[in-house]
Protein backbone atom coordinates (compact mmCIF):
# COMPACT_ATOMS: atom_id res chain seq x y z
CA UNK A 1 0.00 0.00 0.00
CA UNK A 2 2.83 2.38 0.86
CA UNK A 3 4.57 1.60 -2.42
CA UNK A 4 1.37 2.26 -4.37
CA UNK A 5 0.96 5.61 -2.64
CA UNK A 6 4.51 6.49 -3.56
CA UNK A 7 3.93 5.58 -7.18
CA UNK A 8 0.74 7.63 -7.37
CA UNK A 9 2.46 10.62 -5.82
CA UNK A 10 5.41 10.25 -8.14
CA UNK A 11 3.14 10.14 -11.21
CA UNK A 12 1.20 13.18 -10.03
CA UNK A 13 4.40 15.14 -9.47
CA UNK A 14 5.70 14.20 -12.90
CA UNK A 15 2.51 15.40 -14.57
CA UNK A 16 2.41 18.73 -12.76
CA UNK A 17 6.09 19.36 -13.48
CA UNK A 18 5.76 18.58 -17.19
CA UNK A 19 7.79 21.03 -19.25
CA UNK A 20 5.96 23.67 -21.22
CA UNK A 21 6.94 25.58 -24.34
CA UNK A 22 6.20 29.07 -25.61
CA UNK A 23 7.17 31.31 -28.52
CA UNK A 24 8.73 34.75 -28.28
CA UNK A 25 8.59 36.96 -31.40
CA UNK A 26 9.47 40.60 -31.71
CA UNK A 27 10.17 43.50 -34.07
CA UNK A 28 8.25 42.30 -37.11
CA UNK A 29 8.35 45.80 -38.70
CA UNK A 30 6.12 45.23 -41.70
CA UNK A 31 6.95 47.45 -44.69
CA UNK A 32 3.81 47.39 -46.88
CA UNK A 33 5.68 49.34 -49.57
CA UNK A 34 8.35 46.69 -50.17
CA UNK A 35 8.81 45.63 -53.80
CA UNK A 36 11.44 44.02 -56.00
CA UNK A 37 11.73 47.13 -58.13
CA UNK A 38 14.75 47.41 -60.41
CA UNK A 39 15.11 51.02 -59.24
CA UNK A 40 17.34 50.88 -56.12
CA UNK A 41 15.59 53.92 -54.65
CA UNK A 42 12.08 52.49 -55.02
CA UNK A 43 12.43 49.08 -53.36
CA UNK A 44 11.21 49.99 -49.88
CA UNK A 45 10.36 53.15 -47.95
CA UNK A 46 12.19 51.81 -44.89
CA UNK A 47 15.56 52.03 -46.66
CA UNK A 48 15.24 55.80 -46.74
CA UNK A 49 17.75 57.24 -49.17
CA UNK A 50 19.95 54.12 -49.13
CA UNK A 51 19.94 52.43 -52.56
CA UNK A 52 18.81 48.79 -52.42
CA UNK A 53 20.58 46.56 -54.90
CA UNK A 54 19.26 43.16 -55.98
CA UNK A 55 16.05 43.22 -53.95
CA UNK A 56 14.86 39.68 -53.35
CA UNK A 57 11.39 38.25 -52.96
CA UNK A 58 11.88 37.53 -49.25
CA UNK A 59 13.40 40.86 -48.31
CA UNK A 60 16.64 42.81 -48.12
CA UNK A 61 18.99 43.75 -45.29
CA UNK A 62 18.40 47.47 -45.89
CA UNK A 63 14.62 47.06 -45.66
CA UNK A 64 11.99 46.13 -43.13
CA UNK A 65 9.96 42.96 -43.59
CA UNK A 66 7.76 42.36 -46.64
CA UNK A 67 4.48 40.64 -45.81
CA UNK A 68 5.69 37.38 -47.33
CA UNK A 69 8.57 37.23 -44.82
CA UNK A 70 6.33 37.80 -41.80
CA UNK A 71 3.82 35.29 -43.12
CA UNK A 72 6.64 32.78 -43.56
CA UNK A 73 7.87 33.33 -40.00
CA UNK A 74 4.46 32.74 -38.43
CA UNK A 75 3.82 29.61 -40.48
CA UNK A 76 7.32 28.38 -39.60
CA UNK A 77 6.33 28.75 -35.95
CA UNK A 78 3.26 26.67 -36.65
CA UNK A 79 5.34 23.93 -38.27
CA UNK A 80 8.04 23.86 -35.58
CA UNK A 81 5.80 24.11 -32.50
CA UNK A 82 2.11 24.07 -33.50
CA UNK A 83 0.63 24.01 -29.99
CA UNK A 84 2.64 26.24 -27.67
CA UNK A 85 1.29 27.04 -24.23
CA UNK A 86 1.30 30.70 -25.24
CA UNK A 87 3.06 33.29 -27.41
CA UNK A 88 4.89 36.43 -26.24
CA UNK A 89 4.82 39.19 -28.87
CA UNK A 90 6.88 42.21 -27.87
CA UNK A 91 5.89 44.74 -30.49
CA UNK A 92 7.32 47.10 -33.09
CA UNK A 93 5.14 46.25 -36.05
CA UNK A 94 5.41 49.25 -38.39
CA UNK A 95 8.26 50.25 -40.74
CA UNK A 96 11.18 52.58 -40.03
CA UNK A 97 9.85 55.54 -41.98
CA UNK A 98 9.28 59.22 -41.13
CA UNK A 99 6.02 60.01 -39.33
CA UNK A 100 4.64 61.86 -42.35
CA UNK A 101 4.86 58.63 -44.39
CA UNK A 102 2.77 56.63 -41.93
CA UNK A 103 -0.05 58.14 -39.87
CA UNK A 104 -2.37 56.78 -37.17
CA UNK A 105 -4.62 54.88 -39.57
CA UNK A 106 -1.68 53.03 -41.12
CA UNK A 107 -0.25 52.13 -37.70
CA UNK A 108 -3.56 50.67 -36.58
CA UNK A 109 -4.05 48.78 -39.85
CA UNK A 110 -0.64 47.12 -39.57
CA UNK A 111 -1.17 46.09 -35.92
CA UNK A 112 -4.59 44.72 -36.80
CA UNK A 113 -3.28 42.77 -39.80
CA UNK A 114 -0.54 41.12 -37.73
CA UNK A 115 -3.01 40.40 -34.93
CA UNK A 116 -5.33 38.71 -37.43
CA UNK A 117 -2.45 36.64 -38.81
CA UNK A 118 -1.63 35.25 -35.36
CA UNK A 119 -5.32 34.59 -34.67
CA UNK A 120 -5.64 32.74 -37.98
CA UNK A 121 -2.50 30.60 -37.65
CA UNK A 122 -2.77 29.96 -33.91
CA UNK A 123 -6.51 29.78 -33.14
CA UNK A 124 -7.21 29.25 -29.47
CA UNK A 125 -3.60 29.93 -28.42
CA UNK A 126 -3.06 32.58 -25.76
CA UNK A 127 -0.94 35.55 -26.89
CA UNK A 128 0.54 38.18 -24.56
CA UNK A 129 1.24 41.21 -26.78
CA UNK A 130 3.13 44.37 -25.85
CA UNK A 131 3.32 47.68 -27.67
CA UNK A 132 6.61 48.80 -29.20
CA UNK A 133 7.74 52.38 -29.71
CA UNK A 134 6.85 52.07 -33.41
CA UNK A 135 3.28 50.99 -32.63
CA UNK A 136 2.15 54.57 -32.19
CA UNK A 137 1.83 57.79 -34.17
CA UNK A 138 3.96 59.83 -33.89
CA UNK A 139 6.48 57.03 -33.29
CA UNK A 140 7.96 56.70 -29.80
CA UNK A 141 5.62 59.39 -28.39
CA UNK A 142 3.44 57.04 -26.37
CA UNK A 143 1.53 59.04 -23.75
CA UNK A 144 0.84 58.16 -20.14
CA UNK A 145 -2.93 58.29 -20.56
CA UNK A 146 -5.88 56.89 -22.48
CA UNK A 147 -5.90 57.68 -26.20
CA UNK A 148 -7.36 56.53 -29.52
CA UNK A 149 -4.54 54.15 -30.44
CA UNK A 150 -4.55 52.40 -27.05
CA UNK A 151 -8.33 51.99 -27.26
CA UNK A 152 -8.30 50.61 -30.80
CA UNK A 153 -5.49 48.16 -30.14
CA UNK A 154 -7.21 46.93 -26.99
CA UNK A 155 -10.16 46.01 -29.22
CA UNK A 156 -7.88 44.08 -31.59
CA UNK A 157 -6.44 42.12 -28.66
CA UNK A 158 -9.73 41.29 -26.94
CA UNK A 159 -9.55 37.59 -27.95
CA UNK A 160 -6.47 37.23 -25.74
CA UNK A 161 -7.12 39.53 -22.78
CA UNK A 162 -9.57 39.62 -19.91
CA UNK A 163 -11.69 42.62 -18.92
CA UNK A 164 -9.24 43.95 -16.34
CA UNK A 165 -6.31 43.70 -18.75
CA UNK A 166 -8.22 45.51 -21.47
CA UNK A 167 -9.07 48.33 -19.06
CA UNK A 168 -5.45 48.98 -18.05
CA UNK A 169 -4.29 48.54 -21.65
CA UNK A 170 -6.70 51.29 -22.73
CA UNK A 171 -5.50 53.58 -19.96
CA UNK A 172 -1.74 53.30 -20.36
CA UNK A 173 -0.89 50.19 -22.44
CA UNK A 174 0.21 47.87 -19.64
CA UNK A 175 -1.57 44.94 -18.00
CA UNK A 176 -1.19 41.84 -15.85
CA UNK A 177 -2.87 38.50 -16.41
CA UNK A 178 -2.82 34.97 -15.06
CA UNK A 179 -0.56 32.74 -17.12
CA UNK A 180 -2.80 30.79 -19.56
CA UNK A 181 -5.17 29.48 -16.89
CA UNK A 182 -5.47 28.93 -13.14
CA UNK A 183 -3.62 25.60 -13.34
CA UNK A 184 -0.39 27.39 -14.23
CA UNK A 185 1.58 28.75 -11.29
CA UNK A 186 2.27 32.20 -12.57
CA UNK A 187 1.40 35.57 -14.00
CA UNK A 188 2.53 37.63 -16.98
CA UNK A 189 3.11 41.35 -16.41
CA UNK A 190 3.23 43.27 -19.68
CA UNK A 191 4.80 46.71 -19.39
CA UNK A 192 4.72 49.80 -21.56
CA UNK A 193 8.42 50.60 -21.23
CA UNK A 194 8.12 52.99 -24.15
CA UNK A 195 7.13 55.44 -21.42
CA UNK A 196 10.75 55.33 -20.22
CA UNK A 197 12.34 55.58 -23.69
CA UNK A 198 14.73 58.51 -24.00
CA UNK A 199 13.14 59.41 -27.36
CA UNK A 200 9.71 59.84 -25.76
CA UNK A 201 9.14 63.57 -25.23
CA UNK A 202 5.71 63.01 -23.67
CA UNK A 203 6.95 61.49 -20.42
CA UNK A 204 10.44 62.84 -19.70
CA UNK A 205 9.29 65.30 -17.03
CA UNK A 206 7.13 62.78 -15.17
CA UNK A 207 8.30 60.96 -12.05
CA UNK A 208 6.24 57.82 -12.66
CA UNK A 209 4.54 57.93 -16.09
CA UNK A 210 1.07 56.47 -15.89
CA UNK A 211 1.80 55.26 -12.35
CA UNK A 212 3.35 52.16 -13.96
CA UNK A 213 6.22 51.79 -11.47
CA UNK A 214 3.83 51.88 -8.51
CA UNK A 215 1.48 49.48 -10.30
CA UNK A 216 4.36 47.10 -11.09
CA UNK A 217 5.40 46.97 -7.43
CA UNK A 218 1.78 46.32 -6.50
CA UNK A 219 1.64 43.40 -8.92
CA UNK A 220 4.92 41.95 -7.67
CA UNK A 221 3.79 42.24 -4.02
CA UNK A 222 0.53 40.53 -4.95
CA UNK A 223 2.46 37.71 -6.62
CA UNK A 224 4.60 37.28 -3.51
CA UNK A 225 1.49 37.05 -1.34
CA UNK A 226 -0.25 34.52 -3.58
CA UNK A 227 2.82 32.39 -4.23
CA UNK A 228 2.86 33.16 -7.97
CA UNK A 229 5.99 33.50 -10.04
CA UNK A 230 6.07 36.21 -12.69
CA UNK A 231 7.26 36.80 -16.23
CA UNK A 232 7.87 40.46 -17.07
CA UNK A 233 7.35 41.36 -20.72
CA UNK A 234 8.08 44.59 -22.57
CA UNK A 235 9.56 46.14 -25.68
CA UNK A 236 12.29 48.67 -24.87
CA UNK A 237 14.75 47.17 -22.35
CA UNK A 238 16.82 49.03 -19.77
CA UNK A 239 20.58 49.38 -20.13
CA UNK A 240 22.51 50.18 -23.30
CA UNK A 241 22.70 48.90 -26.86
CA UNK A 242 25.66 46.54 -27.18
CA UNK A 243 26.40 47.78 -30.69
CA UNK A 244 26.77 51.43 -29.57
CA UNK A 245 28.38 52.00 -26.20
CA UNK A 246 26.96 55.51 -25.74
CA UNK A 247 23.34 54.58 -26.48
CA UNK A 248 21.11 53.97 -23.42
CA UNK A 249 17.41 53.30 -24.00
CA UNK A 250 15.79 54.56 -20.78
CA UNK A 251 16.17 58.00 -19.26
CA UNK A 252 18.60 57.71 -16.31
CA UNK A 253 16.01 58.14 -13.53
CA UNK A 254 13.70 55.56 -15.11
CA UNK A 255 16.56 53.10 -15.62
CA UNK A 256 17.56 53.42 -11.97
CA UNK A 257 14.00 52.89 -10.73
CA UNK A 258 13.41 49.86 -12.93
CA UNK A 259 16.61 48.16 -11.82
CA UNK A 260 15.81 48.83 -8.16
CA UNK A 261 12.38 47.23 -8.53
CA UNK A 262 13.90 44.11 -10.11
CA UNK A 263 16.46 43.90 -7.31
CA UNK A 264 13.83 44.27 -4.60
CA UNK A 265 11.39 41.75 -6.06
CA UNK A 266 13.71 39.30 -7.79
CA UNK A 267 12.46 36.33 -5.75
CA UNK A 268 9.14 36.29 -7.63
CA UNK A 269 10.52 37.16 -11.08
CA UNK A 270 11.14 33.99 -13.10
CA UNK A 271 12.19 35.79 -16.28
CA UNK A 272 12.10 38.99 -18.30
CA UNK A 273 11.44 39.01 -22.06
CA UNK A 274 12.09 42.03 -24.27
CA UNK A 275 12.84 43.10 -27.84
CA UNK A 276 13.76 46.39 -29.56
CA UNK A 277 17.42 45.55 -30.29
CA UNK A 278 16.64 43.28 -33.28
CA UNK A 279 19.66 41.32 -32.04
CA UNK A 280 19.81 38.28 -29.77
CA UNK A 281 21.12 39.28 -26.36
CA UNK A 282 20.52 39.09 -22.62
CA UNK A 283 21.01 41.16 -19.48
CA UNK A 284 21.98 40.24 -15.93
CA UNK A 285 20.73 41.99 -12.79
CA UNK A 286 22.67 41.92 -9.51
CA UNK A 287 21.92 42.67 -5.87
CA UNK A 288 23.95 45.05 -3.70
CA UNK A 289 26.37 42.23 -2.88
CA UNK A 290 27.05 41.62 -6.58
CA UNK A 291 25.21 38.32 -6.81
CA UNK A 292 23.05 37.65 -9.90
CA UNK A 293 19.34 37.80 -9.07
CA UNK A 294 17.54 38.05 -12.43
CA UNK A 295 18.09 37.74 -16.15
CA UNK A 296 16.46 39.35 -19.16
CA UNK A 297 16.21 37.65 -22.56
CA UNK A 298 16.24 39.97 -25.58
CA UNK A 299 14.95 38.17 -28.65
CA UNK A 300 16.15 38.62 -32.24
CA UNK A 301 13.86 40.53 -34.56
CA UNK A 302 12.06 39.22 -37.62
CA UNK A 303 12.94 42.34 -39.61
CA UNK A 304 16.37 42.17 -41.28
CA UNK A 305 16.61 46.00 -41.42
CA UNK A 306 20.09 47.47 -41.01
CA UNK A 307 19.95 50.15 -38.35
CA UNK A 308 20.75 53.74 -39.29
CA UNK A 309 21.95 54.53 -35.76
CA UNK A 310 25.21 56.50 -36.22
CA UNK A 311 28.33 54.62 -35.24
CA UNK A 312 26.85 51.12 -35.57
CA UNK A 313 28.55 48.71 -37.95
CA UNK A 314 27.13 45.33 -38.96
CA UNK A 315 23.72 46.56 -37.91
CA UNK A 316 21.58 44.12 -39.89
CA UNK A 317 20.49 40.59 -38.98
CA UNK A 318 18.82 37.53 -40.37
CA UNK A 319 15.18 37.08 -39.28
CA UNK A 320 14.86 35.12 -36.03
CA UNK A 321 12.16 33.49 -33.90
CA UNK A 322 12.52 31.76 -30.54
CA UNK A 323 11.06 28.94 -28.43
CA UNK A 324 11.47 28.73 -24.67
CA UNK A 325 11.18 25.50 -22.69
CA UNK A 326 10.04 26.18 -19.13
CA UNK A 327 8.87 24.48 -15.97
CA UNK A 328 5.12 24.96 -15.63
CA UNK A 329 5.33 24.67 -11.86
CA UNK A 330 8.09 27.20 -11.19
CA UNK A 331 8.26 29.09 -14.52
CA UNK A 332 12.02 28.53 -14.53
CA UNK A 333 13.46 28.72 -18.03
CA UNK A 334 14.84 25.28 -18.87
CA UNK A 335 16.13 25.96 -22.37
CA UNK A 336 15.89 28.27 -25.36
CA UNK A 337 15.99 27.42 -29.06
CA UNK A 338 16.43 30.11 -31.68
CA UNK A 339 15.51 29.59 -35.33
CA UNK A 340 16.57 31.79 -38.23
CA UNK A 341 16.10 32.35 -41.93
CA UNK A 342 19.19 32.91 -44.05
CA UNK A 343 17.84 35.77 -46.14
CA UNK A 344 20.55 35.59 -48.79
CA UNK A 345 19.98 31.87 -49.34
CA UNK A 346 16.20 32.34 -49.34
CA UNK A 347 16.37 34.92 -52.12
CA UNK A 348 18.67 32.73 -54.19
CA UNK A 349 16.98 29.38 -53.61
CA UNK A 350 14.00 29.00 -51.27
CA UNK A 351 13.08 30.03 -47.71
CA UNK A 352 14.39 27.64 -45.10
CA UNK A 353 13.86 28.22 -41.38
CA UNK A 354 16.42 26.21 -39.41
CA UNK A 355 17.68 25.85 -35.89
CA UNK A 356 20.41 28.35 -35.12
CA UNK A 357 21.31 27.13 -31.65
CA UNK A 358 20.03 25.62 -28.43
CA UNK A 359 21.16 27.49 -25.31
CA UNK A 360 22.18 24.45 -23.26
CA UNK A 361 24.12 22.91 -26.14
CA UNK A 362 25.81 26.03 -27.45
CA UNK A 363 27.01 27.29 -24.07
CA UNK A 364 27.18 24.02 -22.15
CA UNK A 365 24.88 24.98 -19.28
CA UNK A 366 22.17 22.83 -17.64
CA UNK A 367 19.28 25.25 -18.14
CA UNK A 368 18.30 28.90 -18.59
CA UNK A 369 18.17 29.81 -14.91
CA UNK A 370 19.78 32.96 -13.50
CA UNK A 371 22.72 30.89 -12.30
CA UNK A 372 23.19 29.36 -15.76
CA UNK A 373 22.88 32.70 -17.56
CA UNK A 374 25.59 34.06 -15.27
CA UNK A 375 27.69 31.06 -16.30
CA UNK A 376 27.05 31.93 -19.96
CA UNK A 377 28.20 35.48 -19.31
CA UNK A 378 31.31 34.24 -17.51
CA UNK A 379 32.16 32.05 -20.51
CA UNK A 380 31.63 34.94 -22.89
CA UNK A 381 33.82 37.13 -20.69
CA UNK A 382 36.75 34.72 -20.47
CA UNK A 383 36.66 32.67 -23.66
CA UNK A 384 36.97 34.32 -27.08
CA UNK A 385 35.37 31.35 -28.80
CA UNK A 386 32.20 31.70 -26.72
CA UNK A 387 32.28 35.47 -27.20
CA UNK A 388 32.52 35.14 -30.97
CA UNK A 389 29.70 32.58 -30.88
CA UNK A 390 27.51 35.03 -28.95
CA UNK A 391 28.19 37.84 -31.42
CA UNK A 392 27.51 35.75 -34.52
CA UNK A 393 24.32 34.32 -33.02
CA UNK A 394 23.34 37.81 -31.89
CA UNK A 395 22.68 38.75 -35.52
CA UNK A 396 21.24 35.33 -36.43
CA UNK A 397 24.39 34.47 -38.39
CA UNK A 398 24.23 37.59 -40.53
CA UNK A 399 27.98 38.09 -40.21
CA UNK A 400 30.60 35.48 -39.36
CA UNK A 401 33.77 37.50 -39.82
CA UNK A 402 35.88 38.37 -36.78
CA UNK A 403 34.53 41.57 -35.26
CA UNK A 404 36.62 44.43 -34.00
CA UNK A 405 37.81 44.06 -30.42
CA UNK A 406 35.96 47.09 -29.08
CA UNK A 407 32.69 45.73 -30.51
CA UNK A 408 33.22 42.49 -28.59
CA UNK A 409 34.02 44.40 -25.42
CA UNK A 410 30.87 46.49 -25.79
CA UNK A 411 28.69 43.41 -26.12
CA UNK A 412 30.27 41.79 -23.07
CA UNK A 413 29.85 44.88 -20.88
CA UNK A 414 26.26 45.52 -22.02
CA UNK A 415 25.21 42.01 -21.07
CA UNK A 416 26.78 42.20 -17.64
CA UNK A 417 24.58 44.94 -16.27
CA UNK A 418 21.54 47.07 -17.09
CA UNK A 419 23.31 49.90 -15.21
CA UNK A 420 25.39 52.34 -17.23
CA UNK A 421 28.47 52.55 -15.02
CA UNK A 422 30.67 50.27 -17.19
CA UNK A 423 30.34 52.86 -19.94
CA UNK A 424 31.22 55.83 -17.76
CA UNK A 425 27.80 57.40 -18.24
Amino acid sequence: MELRGFLLLHCWAAVTAAPGHFWHITDLHLDPGYSTSSDPLKVCPSAGDRPVQDAGKWGNYLCDSPWILINSSVYAMKEILPNPDFIIWTGDDTPHVPNERLGETAVLQIVQNLTNLLLEVFPGIQVYPALGNHDFHPKSQLPAQNNTIYRNISEFWQPWLNTESIATLQNCAFYSQQLVDKNFAGRVIVLNTNLYYDSNNQTGSLEDPGGQFAWLEQQLNYAANTGDMVYIVGHVPPGVFEKKRSKPWFRPNFNKRYVEIIQQHSEVIAGQFFGHHHTDSFRMFYNSAGSPVSSMFIAPGITPWKTTLPGVSNGANNPGIRVFDYDRGTLEVKDMVTYYLNLTYSNLEAPRWEKEYRLTEAFQVPDGSVKSMQAVLDKISTNKCYLQKAIVEGAARYHREMLRLHTLQQARAAQRTPHWEPYGL
